[in-house]
Parts: structure tokens; C-alpha cells; sequence
């Protein structure tokens, strides 16, 4: 794929290049309409078992029902796509009250175990995460625009509990933050089959607090 598609000429026939075609910003307005079809028929198809190699533009726009161009208007090609499906499974992080360190990390941590919790979220990024990892340009994306505030909010937490001697801060704040997400992210990401039950979040939070308390 080279770039846009331009819209279909007289006939059906693709009519020529032009900016608008190229950037939906001008011409045309863009429909939000068309933007969820397409997004939810990427995750249709890969919820139905289509692989990430199975996808093409072409199939996507027939799932979505809209012409070929009208997805070239908006993605230059799968991998921008790609990012913009798993950024629709994201949601906003519960803000952090400040009351009880133990209590924000625990939020934190439920919100991952109710997202691990939804079929189309863990199918997804099990598809799609190792494609997305192999595509520099677009994990670098992915890790700017969305793990990197996850991470910020969690160092947040860690450096305020740091501060009130609930934490040992002769640790690297990056390692502390994998030990009380990796187990959830592990659960929930690797193997479907594994249980995410309620008071999971809490086990961890209270495990991994116990090994990093500070020394007497």
C-alpha cells in the first residue's frame, strides 16, 4: 500500500489524487460514524479469529461496510488502524484520591483485572500486541501516547508513598511499578483461561507492600 486512496471517480472507477483525499482535515467532513464502524469491524474480525496477517484494508472496509477510500481518508495504512482500535479499548485511569497509597494502588490495580475481565479487550491485545511490538515506529507511538501516563500515574503513587516512609526508596521506582503490575498485566494478557476473581487486586497490592516496606 503506497498511501490514500483517492474517492471513486464516474463508474466506480478510482477517481484522481487529491489533497483531500489524502487529509481528511479538508474537504469532505470526516463522519464519526464511519470512524466506529470501521474501528468496530476490525475488532469484530479479530474477535472472530481473523489473525492480524488476515487484515487488509480491503476486508476491513467491506466488514465495515464503506468504500476502500473512506478508510484510506483516515489511516495511511493497517498499522495506523491498528493503533487507533487498541487505543478505543482504553480507558481513563481512576484518579488517584491521595487518601491511602495502599488504596490508589489497589484502584489502579482493579482497573486492569475489570479490563483483563473483558473478552474483546484480552483478545485484541493478545493479537495484537506482538504485531505492534514488531512495528518500532508504531509501539514507540503506542508507549508515548498511552503506557508512558499509565506508568506516570503509577510512579506518582510510589514516589508519594516513598515520601511518607510507606515504601523503601532505595528502589528503582520503574522496578517497584512492574512488581505490583506485572502480575495482573501477566493474568491478564497471556492466557485467557487464567482467573481474574474479585479481591485479586487486593492480594497483590498487600504482597508486593509487604516485601517494600521500608527496614526497621
Amino acid at each position: 500500500m503506497t498511501g490514500p486512496t483517492a474517492p471513486d471517480g464516474p463508474g466506480g472507477r478510482p477517481g484522481p489524487a487529491t489533497p483531500e483525499a489524502a487529509d481528511g482535515r479538508r474537504g469532505r467532513p470526516r463522519s464519526a460514524a464511519a470512524d466506529t464502524a470501521i474501528v468496530e469491524a476490525v475488532l469484530r474480525l479479530i474477535e472472530e479469529g481473523a489473525s492480524i496477517g488476515d487484515l487488509s484494508m480491503e476486508g476491513i472496509a467491506r466488514a465495515a461496510g464503506v468504500g476502500k477510500a473512506t478508510v484510506y481518508r483516515r489511516w495511511p495504512g493497517k498499522n495506523a488502524l491498528l493503533l487507533d482500535v487498541v487505543r478505543s479499548l482504553e480507558d481513563d485511569l481512576p484518579p488517584a484520591r491521595g487518601d491511602s497509597v495502599r488504596d490508589d494502588l489497589v484502584a489502579m490495580l482493579e482497573h486492569l483485572r475489570r479490563r483483563g475481565l473483558a473478552k474483546r479487550h484480552s483478545a485484541v491485545f493478545r493479537s495484537v500486541l506482538t504485531h505492534v511490538q514488531a512495528q518500532p515506529a508504531v509501539w514507540r507511538e503506542y508507549h508515548e501516547n498511552v503506557i508512558r501516563a499509565r506508568r506516570e500515574a503509577m510512579h506518582a503513587i510510589l514516589r508519594r508513598g516513598m515520601a511518607r516512609g510507606e515504601i523503601r526508596a532505595d528502589r528503582e521506582v520503574d522496578v517497584l511499578a512492574d512488581l505490583f503490575v506485572g502480575p495482573m498485566l501477566a493474568r491478564a494478557l497471556l492466557d485467557e483461561r487464567t482467573a481474574l476473581p474479585e479481591g485479586l487486586a487486593e492480594q497483590i497490592v498487600d504482597t508486593v507492600l509487604e516485601g517494600v516496606r521500608p527496614r526497621p
